[in-house]
Protein backbone atom coordinates (compact mmCIF):
# COMPACT_ATOMS: atom_id res chain seq x y z
CA UNK A 1 0.00 0.00 0.00
CA UNK A 2 1.59 3.25 -1.20
CA UNK A 3 0.55 6.40 0.98
CA UNK A 4 0.88 9.67 -0.74
CA UNK A 5 1.10 12.96 1.58
CA UNK A 6 -1.28 14.99 1.71
CA UNK A 7 -1.02 18.85 1.44
CA UNK A 8 -3.93 19.87 3.17
CA UNK A 9 -2.11 17.52 6.59
CA UNK A 10 1.05 18.99 5.91
CA UNK A 11 2.38 15.47 5.62
CA UNK A 12 6.38 15.06 4.99
CA UNK A 13 7.54 11.17 5.28
CA UNK A 14 10.91 10.62 6.61
CA UNK A 15 12.30 8.21 4.49
CA UNK A 16 15.87 8.15 6.25
CA UNK A 17 15.65 5.65 8.55
CA UNK A 18 19.00 6.69 10.33
CA UNK A 19 17.02 10.14 11.32
CA UNK A 20 14.27 7.64 12.63
CA UNK A 21 16.61 5.95 15.17
CA UNK A 22 18.50 9.17 15.76
CA UNK A 23 14.81 10.68 17.09
CA UNK A 24 13.81 7.60 18.64
CA UNK A 25 17.15 7.07 20.45
CA UNK A 26 16.83 11.08 21.82
CA UNK A 27 13.54 10.19 24.06
CA UNK A 28 14.37 9.63 27.07
CA UNK A 29 11.85 8.06 29.62
CA UNK A 30 12.00 11.28 31.50
CA UNK A 31 10.63 10.61 35.39
CA UNK A 32 10.42 6.86 34.30
CA UNK A 33 7.39 7.22 31.43
CA UNK A 34 7.07 4.46 29.36
CA UNK A 35 3.99 5.75 28.04
CA UNK A 36 3.93 7.45 24.65
CA UNK A 37 1.39 8.95 22.57
CA UNK A 38 3.29 9.48 19.27
CA UNK A 39 1.54 12.23 16.84
CA UNK A 40 1.37 12.14 13.03
CA UNK A 41 2.94 8.69 12.68
CA UNK A 42 2.10 8.52 9.07
CA UNK A 43 3.75 5.10 7.40
CA UNK A 44 5.47 4.01 10.87
CA UNK A 45 9.47 5.53 10.46
CA UNK A 46 9.15 6.65 13.60
CA UNK A 47 7.08 3.98 15.28
CA UNK A 48 9.32 1.02 14.58
CA UNK A 49 12.42 2.63 16.55
CA UNK A 50 10.13 3.66 19.29
CA UNK A 51 9.08 -0.03 19.63
CA UNK A 52 12.41 -1.67 19.43
CA UNK A 53 13.80 1.01 21.67
CA UNK A 54 12.58 -0.78 24.88
CA UNK A 55 9.79 -4.17 25.83
CA UNK A 56 7.80 -2.91 28.38
CA UNK A 57 7.09 0.75 25.78
CA UNK A 58 2.95 1.05 26.15
CA UNK A 59 3.15 3.04 22.37
CA UNK A 60 -0.05 4.76 21.43
CA UNK A 61 -0.91 6.02 17.96
CA UNK A 62 -2.83 8.92 17.00
CA UNK A 63 -3.19 10.23 13.18
CA UNK A 64 -5.85 12.65 11.81
CA UNK A 65 -5.15 10.88 8.23
CA UNK A 66 -7.80 7.76 7.18
CA UNK A 67 -4.79 6.04 4.72
CA UNK A 68 -2.32 6.26 7.36
CA UNK A 69 -4.58 5.14 10.12
CA UNK A 70 -5.51 1.97 8.22
CA UNK A 71 -1.89 1.68 7.25
CA UNK A 72 -0.53 1.42 10.72
CA UNK A 73 -3.29 -1.08 11.53
CA UNK A 74 -1.92 -3.39 8.94
CA UNK A 75 1.43 -2.92 9.47
CA UNK A 76 1.48 -2.72 12.88
CA UNK A 77 -0.56 -5.60 14.58
CA UNK A 78 0.92 -6.01 17.76
CA UNK A 79 -0.91 -2.48 18.24
CA UNK A 80 -4.15 -3.48 18.18
CA UNK A 81 -6.90 -0.61 19.88
CA UNK A 82 -4.03 1.35 20.28
CA UNK A 83 -3.67 3.16 16.79
CA UNK A 84 -6.52 5.90 17.27
CA UNK A 85 -7.94 8.00 14.13
CA UNK A 86 -8.30 11.79 15.31
CA UNK A 87 -7.32 15.58 15.80
CA UNK A 88 -5.27 15.83 18.69
CA UNK A 89 -5.50 19.34 19.18
CA UNK A 90 -9.64 18.96 19.46
CA UNK A 91 -9.79 15.30 20.75
CA UNK A 92 -10.16 14.40 25.03
CA UNK A 93 -6.37 13.18 25.94
CA UNK A 94 -7.57 11.84 29.32
CA UNK A 95 -10.74 9.65 27.52
CA UNK A 96 -7.15 8.76 25.22
CA UNK A 97 -4.29 8.25 28.01
CA UNK A 98 -6.27 8.30 31.21
CA UNK A 99 -4.63 10.17 33.81
CA UNK A 100 -1.17 8.87 34.41
CA UNK A 101 1.43 10.30 33.13
CA UNK A 102 2.45 9.99 29.25
CA UNK A 103 4.90 11.87 27.23
CA UNK A 104 4.27 13.13 23.65
CA UNK A 105 6.51 12.46 20.81
CA UNK A 106 6.11 12.56 16.86
CA UNK A 107 7.14 14.59 13.87
CA UNK A 108 5.04 17.27 14.66
CA UNK A 109 2.60 18.93 11.18
CA UNK A 110 4.89 22.01 11.24
CA UNK A 111 1.05 23.98 10.44
CA UNK A 112 -0.02 23.37 14.19
CA UNK A 113 3.25 22.48 16.16
CA UNK A 114 2.86 25.45 18.06
CA UNK A 115 -1.43 24.58 18.74
CA UNK A 116 0.48 20.25 19.63
CA UNK A 117 2.77 22.90 22.24
CA UNK A 118 -0.02 24.77 24.04
CA UNK A 119 -2.31 21.94 24.41
CA UNK A 120 0.77 19.67 26.08
CA UNK A 121 1.26 23.00 28.18
CA UNK A 122 -2.26 22.38 29.76
CA UNK A 123 -1.61 19.00 30.80
CA UNK A 124 2.10 19.85 31.72
CA UNK A 125 1.75 17.73 35.28
CA UNK A 126 0.85 14.83 33.56
CA UNK A 127 3.67 15.19 30.59
CA UNK A 128 6.69 14.61 32.05
CA UNK A 129 8.18 14.92 28.16
CA UNK A 130 7.49 15.92 24.74
CA UNK A 131 10.33 15.29 22.01
CA UNK A 132 9.79 15.94 18.20
CA UNK A 133 10.60 17.48 14.96
CA UNK A 134 9.72 20.98 14.25
CA UNK A 135 10.10 23.69 11.77
CA UNK A 136 13.95 24.47 12.55
CA UNK A 137 12.94 28.23 13.80
CA UNK A 138 10.01 27.39 15.21
CA UNK A 139 12.49 24.71 17.06
CA UNK A 140 15.38 27.54 17.88
CA UNK A 141 13.00 29.68 19.21
CA UNK A 142 11.38 27.33 21.96
CA UNK A 143 15.07 26.60 23.08
CA UNK A 144 16.49 30.52 23.09
CA UNK A 145 17.27 31.77 26.07
CA UNK A 146 17.11 35.77 27.60
CA UNK A 147 18.41 38.49 24.83
CA UNK A 148 17.63 36.74 21.66
CA UNK A 149 15.99 38.58 19.88
CA UNK A 150 14.29 35.17 18.39
CA UNK A 151 12.77 35.07 21.89
CA UNK A 152 9.18 34.88 22.17
CA UNK A 153 6.20 33.81 23.85
CA UNK A 154 6.46 30.11 23.45
CA UNK A 155 9.88 30.46 24.44
CA UNK A 156 8.80 32.18 28.01
CA UNK A 157 6.32 29.74 28.66
CA UNK A 158 7.36 26.61 27.53
CA UNK A 159 10.59 27.48 29.50
CA UNK A 160 8.52 28.26 32.67
CA UNK A 161 8.11 24.19 32.75
CA UNK A 162 9.94 22.51 30.73
CA UNK A 163 13.99 22.23 30.05
CA UNK A 164 14.28 22.94 26.46
CA UNK A 165 17.19 21.08 24.30
CA UNK A 166 17.86 21.32 20.97
CA UNK A 167 19.19 18.56 19.28
CA UNK A 168 20.11 18.48 16.04
CA UNK A 169 18.80 19.88 12.77
CA UNK A 170 17.30 17.99 9.69
CA UNK A 171 17.94 18.50 6.26
CA UNK A 172 14.91 18.61 3.48
CA UNK A 173 16.06 16.00 1.15
CA UNK A 174 15.44 13.11 3.55
CA UNK A 175 11.74 13.63 3.38
CA UNK A 176 9.23 13.03 0.69
CA UNK A 177 7.80 15.29 -0.68
CA UNK A 178 10.88 17.82 0.83
CA UNK A 179 9.63 19.99 2.63
CA UNK A 180 10.95 23.78 1.73
CA UNK A 181 12.49 24.30 5.41
CA UNK A 182 15.16 22.53 7.73
CA UNK A 183 13.60 20.87 10.33
CA UNK A 184 14.93 20.68 13.73
CA UNK A 185 14.16 18.16 16.93
CA UNK A 186 14.12 19.09 20.15
CA UNK A 187 13.32 17.91 23.77
CA UNK A 188 11.63 19.48 26.22
CA UNK A 189 11.54 17.67 30.04
CA UNK A 190 9.11 18.89 33.06
CA UNK A 191 11.33 20.38 35.43
CA UNK A 192 10.43 20.69 39.10
CA UNK A 193 7.88 24.03 38.54
CA UNK A 194 4.33 21.95 39.69
CA UNK A 195 3.43 25.36 40.09
CA UNK A 196 5.13 28.66 39.61
CA UNK A 197 5.25 31.17 42.81
CA UNK A 198 2.70 33.75 41.53
CA UNK A 199 -0.23 34.15 39.81
CA UNK A 200 0.02 31.58 36.63
CA UNK A 201 -2.68 33.28 35.08
CA UNK A 202 -1.47 37.27 35.55
CA UNK A 203 2.01 35.43 34.36
CA UNK A 204 0.48 34.38 31.44
CA UNK A 205 -1.13 37.32 30.21
CA UNK A 206 1.85 39.38 31.34
CA UNK A 207 4.63 37.24 28.53
CA UNK A 208 1.31 37.09 25.76
CA UNK A 209 1.21 40.95 26.28
CA UNK A 210 4.35 42.30 27.01
CA UNK A 211 5.53 40.09 23.23
CA UNK A 212 2.43 41.40 21.39
CA UNK A 213 3.64 44.77 21.73
CA UNK A 214 7.04 43.52 21.97
CA UNK A 215 9.04 46.82 20.81
CA UNK A 216 8.44 48.54 23.36
CA UNK A 217 9.73 48.45 26.92
CA UNK A 218 7.34 46.57 29.54
CA UNK A 219 6.73 49.53 31.05
CA UNK A 220 4.88 50.98 27.66
CA UNK A 221 3.75 47.36 26.97
CA UNK A 222 1.93 46.57 30.24
CA UNK A 223 1.02 49.38 31.30
CA UNK A 224 -3.13 47.94 31.80
CA UNK A 225 -1.29 45.63 34.30
CA UNK A 226 0.30 48.74 36.15
CA UNK A 227 -2.57 50.92 36.05
CA UNK A 228 -1.93 53.69 38.95
CA UNK A 229 0.24 51.33 40.77
CA UNK A 230 3.49 52.82 41.74
CA UNK A 231 6.04 50.44 40.80
CA UNK A 232 9.39 51.15 40.78
CA UNK A 233 11.62 48.09 38.79
CA UNK A 234 14.37 48.08 36.58
CA UNK A 235 12.33 45.57 34.85
CA UNK A 236 10.28 47.73 33.33
CA UNK A 237 12.79 49.49 31.20
CA UNK A 238 13.67 46.16 29.70
CA UNK A 239 12.25 44.59 26.27
CA UNK A 240 10.29 41.34 26.54
CA UNK A 241 13.06 39.21 24.75
CA UNK A 242 15.58 40.69 27.82
CA UNK A 243 13.76 38.77 30.59
CA UNK A 244 14.40 35.34 32.00
CA UNK A 245 11.62 33.25 33.33
CA UNK A 246 12.25 34.01 36.33
CA UNK A 247 11.88 37.90 36.03
CA UNK A 248 9.08 37.57 34.47
CA UNK A 249 8.19 35.45 37.84
CA UNK A 250 9.46 38.26 39.61
CA UNK A 251 7.56 40.98 38.05
CA UNK A 252 4.09 39.32 38.62
CA UNK A 253 4.74 39.19 42.15
CA UNK A 254 5.56 42.97 42.50
CA UNK A 255 2.17 43.80 40.10
CA UNK A 256 0.41 41.29 42.45
CA UNK A 257 1.92 42.92 45.15
CA UNK A 258 0.80 46.20 44.74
Amino acid sequence: MIIKAKKHLGQHFLKDMNISKRIADTYGFHNGCHRILELGAGTGALTKFLLDKEKNIDLKIIDVDPESIKYMKDKYRELEGKIIEGDFLSIDLIKVMGKDPFSVVGNFPYNISTQILFKCLEMRNQIPEIMGMFQREVGLRIAEPPGSKQRGILSVLMQAYYDVEYCFTVNENVFHPPPNVKSGVIRLTRNKNQQLPCDEKLFKNLVKTSFNQRRKTLRNSIKKFLKDKSIDSELLSLRPEALSVNQFIDLTILIESN
